[in-house]
């Protein structure tokens, strides 16, 4: 409630300049349009309506750029009328959460868009922390065999949760999903009344929410880390002492790595801006040169800090889509996974 008061906080900040800037886009620049893959309302609405201020004064004449929010919360619908309707004329950028992607990278059949085509312009990022009731034993990869099966609180193998199952997989550690919990208060409430033995927290306020776990024998484990490119991972800077599931796993490498190198970078994303592909160079780089201006900006840099965010402008925006893209034998790999373990069906 507190990182939803600061974004809300920030975009009625906004509304007060707001007839200026209309009146200098009726003089000079034109209104342009950012695409919300959400509901109104709802968390990817309220960071399109402070991305959209913070953005618009890096911008050629500093033109308003008007949210318009289209679909359901996990972005698919949005993520499809991306692609299919919005022309690539610099005109209409979209933001969108990294739900999408789960669903692109799942094989879902209501997916009709591609991720790795669009023009990242700015990322926020989030950290993503599998957390275990350990009692008296150390954090180890020994310790989580030891364990198996693991009973993971899980919404879906459609979610980021996807990201911590592959990384188990990886490292062969057994995992008994608990799925159908969906939010952090319900795989919280899991975790303390012991129907899950672990939880993997990824989102806004990744740190706040490892509390009420740590107060009942949780110990973070191991986290995503920061995706550098090239399927290698740093430290995560809210996490600095924490091992990513790679180093952790101590395997170098892994048929499933490309894999949950895609998962992992979904998960990662809380937030991302895009333009549709084909958009001219020189729009695309007017729109990357206002996100990094945006991302310095006092008041976005302010909530993202609240909500444990990290503004990433490109070209460490396209990061994590590079990831995104593996070869098509790999993403039919995950989708057989999917099928075979937890019976997962697209649609």
């Amino acid at each position: 409630m507190q990182r939803r008061r600061i974004l809300l906080g920030l975009t009625a900040a906004g509304l007060l300049p707001c007839g200026g800037r209309l009146a200098r886009a009726a003089v000079g620049a034109a209104p342009l349009s950012l695409l919300v893959a959400g509901p109104d309302g709802e968390r990817i609405s309220r960071w399109g309506n402070a991305c959209a201020l913070a953005l618009s004064p890096g911008l050629p004449g500093a033109p308003v750029i008007i949210p318009q929010s289209y679909g359901g919360l996990d972005g698919v619908t949005g993520a499809n009328r991306l692609d299919a309707l919005v022309p690539p004329d610099g005109k209409t950028a979209a933001i969108l959460p990294g739900a999408a992607m789960i669903a692109w990278l799942a094989g879902d059949d209501r997916v009709h868009f591609d991720p790795t085509r669009w023009e990242p312009v700015l990322a926020g990022l989030n950290s993503g922390v599998l957390v275990v009731r350990l009692g008296n034993k150390p954090p180890s990869l020994q310790t989580l065999r030891g364990m198996a099966p693991l009973r993971l609180a899980a919404a879906a193998p459609e979610s980021n949760d996807l990201a911590a199952l592959l990384a188990l997989q990886r490292m062969g550690v057994a995992t008994a999903p608990v799925f159908g919990l969906h939010g952090r208060d319900a795989k919280i409430n899991a975790f303390v009344t012991q129907t899950a033995d672990a939880v993997f927290l990824a989102g806004e306020g990744v740190p706040e929410d490892i509390a009420p776990l740590a107060a009942n024998g949780g110990v973070p484990v191991f986290c995503l880390g920061t995706a550098l490119g090239g399927g290698t991972f740093g430290p995560d800077p809210l996490f600095p002492g924490l091992p990513d599931a790679i180093t952790f796993s101590g395997i170098a490498s892994s048929p499933l790595d490309a894999a949950y190198q895609a998962a992992a970078a979904a998960a990662a994303m809380d937030f991302v801006i895009v333009l549709p592909r084909l958009t001219d160079p020189g729009a695309v780089a007017q729109w990357r040169m206002a996100a990094t201006r945006a991302a310095a900006a006092p008041a976005l840099a302010a909530a993202a800090r609240a909500s444990s965010i990290a503004l990433q402008p490109a070209p460490s925006a396209a990061v994590p889509f590079s990831a995104l893209n593996m070869p098509a034998a790999d993403q039919a790999g995950l989708q057989a996974f999917l099928t075979s373990h937890f019976g997962w069906q697209p649609g």
